[in-house]
């Protein structure tokens, strides 16, 4: 099976309520536009050259298999903080591949995002490779009843 190398990205983010921590996970997804496409997991490399775009521009096919890199987490626990974010590190040399991190926990949004920007920097310093920009989404709820947050690097092509 030969596999398209993805060439664009976007960065999406969602959170929301639901009667279970999986409803919750479902509507946050639907928030940030991917939910109603199957996902797949994958480890956290940006393709060399990927040109950064918006999630409505993507064309996802209803259904399709969809490479992301993607930070989530719940609760159950009423006035509890939960924050999803994920960063992505582009090289200077866009011959080069770029580096996605993400990162989840119970904290305030900035505490989350500013972790997750040290991931790319840490990521660049052990490969050795000058990081021209970093882009980073994060998303923070406080939970009324059963929340997720949803924080993802989408890879696609044209």
């Amino acid at each position: 099976m030969m596999v398209k190398t993805p060439n664009i990205y976007c960065l999406v983010k969602g959170a929301a309520e639901g009667r279970t921590r999986l409803n919750a996970f479902d509507n946050a997804l639907l928030e940030a536009g991917v939910g109603d496409t199957n996902l797949m997991r994958m480890s956290s490399i940006l393709p060399p050259a990927a040109t950064q775009t918006d999630v409505r521009e993507l064309s996802l096919p209803k259904g399709g298999l969809i490479p992301l890199a993607y930070a989530t987490i719940d609760s159950t626990t009423p006035g509890r903080i939960i924050s999803a974010a994920i960063a992505v590190g582009i090289p200077e040399d866009d011959s080069e591949p770029g580096v996605i991190m993400e990162f989840e926990d119970h904290a305030p949004l900035a505490t989350v995002e500013a972790i997750v920007r040290q991931m790319v920097i840490d990521g660049f310093e052990y490969r050795n490779r000058k990081l021209k920009e970093i882009q980073s989404i994060g998303i923070e709820h406080n939970v009324e009843q059963c929340a997720a947050v949803f924080a993802a690097a989408v890879l696609w092509y044209r």
